[in-house]
C-alpha cells in the first residue's frame, strides 16, 4: 500500500488532470515517481516537482533520451 499522494507526488489529482506542457502542443502530462518529475510524451521533457510543486518551465525541464 502506498502513501496517500505518493503517486502524485504530493500534487491534487484534480490539477494533475489539467497541467499540460508549456511548450506550445500543450500535452498532457504523465506522473513519473521514481524521478518526481512530470513527463511529456510529446516533446519527451522532464520537469521536476519540488515539494509538491511542479516546475513548468521550459529552461528547467530536462531531456529525455529517445
Amino acid at each position: 500500500m502506498t502513501a496517500a499522494g505518493e503517486d502524485t507526488l504530493g500534487i491534487d489529482p484534480a490539477l494533475l488532470e489539467i497541467l499540460a506542457c508549456p511548450d506550445t502542443h500543450h500535452s498532457p502530462l504523465t506522473v513519473d515517481v521514481e524521478a518526481s518529475e512530470l513527463v511529456c510524451p510529446t516533446c519527451r521533457r522532464a520537469f521536476p516537482v519540488r515539494d509538491g510543486i511542479p516546475v513548468l518551465l521550459l529552461d528547467e525541464a530536462r531531456q529525455l533520451p529517445a
